[in-house]
């Protein structure tokens, strides 16, 4: 039997999954780490703590496994976005990595669209100047710390970090590298023209590989301190949105899957490049060679669930600890009791400003038509879908752009809720199926690997292998719902127009 190792390198912990090629978890560990907010709205990682944690869980799930070292045959990384990691000529790291929650680079983003071009931006990067994205991070440091900018002999994203370590390699490739602003997306290339224009020297950037590509093998010294072994290949990997679609089986035409955690995301893949010209959604080169995603962000989905429970709905923590259940069992009751659109009331999910499709940082959250006969599960209710609409928004903008969506997968905290699956089901007017396995990025990056090491022809041929669907979860549209749903859409669409300057009004008092 051959096995594959999935390494996923998120924000608060770094976790690796061993599996079988068969997409069976045989071993997985994981490894927690902080984030540093030295000032108002930065946010910071050591990359070495990245390190730190791959090393050891890649140690811990060899050993534990008793698999062979020759028998694990590939790996592969899927990381966090955007974050900037700077090394010097020695291969050290310079300073901690400003990660893509980091919101210090406004006027870097002002930089670079004054001397690329919104309109030309757009055209070469697939999305408007972000703060999240790596490119106003590396101006940041060179207006800022020209010292450490001088120094810069390597910039690489975090799991390219965990690359070099494992294998020596400077190495990157399409679906992250899409994200640092600095990729031409329709030719999957470093762009020589936003390179010259903001002056960032094209040797500080890793070679650019696809996905599945194999960028090197395991160092002696790392197969040492691991248990893996020197002929184990590291293929390129992906970014975890890219990485998640291939651990759900988006990797088709058709196809995309939602994710509900703190925030969502709409995520479709695309054999043809489409990009916004509006700039709501991103557009990434994805995880399949040749192929592009089609992405929408709203920033609050599963969080305002979070802050109606804690502050709102107080009472379902107490009730479910005396009956023994989940909060949440309560809650979903409730919604179900409850008619769809809560008794006509709306909730607009906009807590801490919008992505997609209000590209709007000082939007806020409403309750509206909220009456004296509402109760706590009618809120319940409207903000679950208030939600979902966000979502669907995000879905409709994936359509206008020819992306016709006829299956959903269901991933992340919002795949386990049942009466969440449906609801996205009847106003998405698709089905929403969920996956077996729960790694997602892990085996995204696992597939992907196998790939490089020759187990699998491609990527879709992988995912039909390793990717099992779980028939009882599986949520068909109700017509009739979703005629309803689509009703108080249409208000909720109306109510940010009608808001948008008034939010503006309100952050400037």
């Amino acid at each position: 039997m051959n096995y594959l190792i999935g390494i996923d390198l998120g924000t608060s912990s770094t976790k690796t999954v061993l599996f079988d090629e068969e997409g069976t978890v045989i071993a997985s560990a994981g490894k927690d780490y902080p984030l540093y907010t030295p000032n108002n709205g930065w946010a910071e990682q050591k990359p070495e703590d990245w390190r730190d944690a791959a090393l050891e869980t890649i140690a811990k799930v060899v050993k534990d496994s008793g698999v062979a070292a020759d028998d694990i045959k590939g790996l592969g990384i899927s990381g966090q976005m955007h974050g900037l990691v700077m090394l010097d000529e020695a291969g050290e790291v310079i300073r901690p990595s400003i990660i893509w929650c980091d919101q210090r680079t406004e006027k870097e983003c002002e930089e670079i669209t004054k001397k690329v071009g919104a309109k030309r931006l757009i055209e070469i990067t697939a999305n408007p100047a972000l703060t999240g994205f790596t490119a106003s991070k590396i101006l940041w440091v060179r207006n800022h710390e020209p010292e450490n900018y001088a120094k810069c002999k390597h910039i690489l994203l975090p799991k390219d970090y965990v690359r070099y370590i494992l294998t020596g390699e400077f190495a990157t490739e399409v679906s992250d590298a899409s994200g640092m602003q600095l990729l031409d997306v329709p030719k999957r290339q470093w762009s020589d023209e936003v390179l010259e224009k903001l002056d960032i020297d094209k040797s500080l950037l890793a070679k650019v590989y696809e996905s599945p590509e194999v960028t090197g093998t395991i160092l002696p010294e790392i197969a040492e301190k691991t248990g893996l072994s020197t002929s184990t290949v590291v293929v390129g990997g992906a970014g975890d949105n890219a990485a998640a679609a291939v651990g759900t089986g988006v990797v088709e035409d058709g196809k995309a899957f939602t994710t509900i955690g703190t925030s969502g995301v709409v995520f479709a893949h695309s054999s043809d490049i489409s990009i916004d010209p509006k700039g709501r959604v991103h557009t990434f080169c994805c995880a399949v060679p040749g192929a592009w995603h089609v992405m929408g962000v709203t920033q609050a989905a599963g969080y305002s669930l979070a802050w109606f429970q804690e502050n709102i709905g107080t009472e379902y923590a107490r009730k479910a600890k005396e009956q023994g259940c989940g909060a949440f069992d309560l809650i979903n009751a409730d919604v179900l009791k409850t008619p769809i659109g809560a008794n006509r009331l709306i909730y607009l999910p906009y807590l801490n400003g919008e992505r997609t499709p209000h590209l709007d940082a000082n939007c806020r959250g409403v309750f509206f038509g909220l009456s004296s006969m509402h109760t706590t599960a009618d809120m319940a209710r409207a903000v679950m879908e208030g939600i979902s609409y966000s979502l669907t928004d995000c879905n409709d903008i994936i359509r206008e752009m020819g992306i016709n969506v006829t299956e959903m997968m269901a991933c992340g905290g919002g795949a386990k809720n049942g009466v969440q699956r449906q609801m996205m089901a009847d106003m998405f007017g698709c089905d929403v199926k969920t996956v077996t396995a729960t790694e997602g990025p892990a085996l995204g990056v696992a597939i992907l690997a196998g790939v490089g090491a020759g187990i699998y022809d491609s990527v879709e041929d992988a995912c039909r292998k390793m990717i099992h669907t779980d028939p009882e979860k599986e949520c068909h549209p109700d017509a009739a719902a979703t005629k309803e749903y689509d009703k108080f859409h249409q208000l909720y669409k109306k109510l940010y127009t009608d808001l948008k300057d008034d939010y503006q009004t309100l952050a400037n008092l």
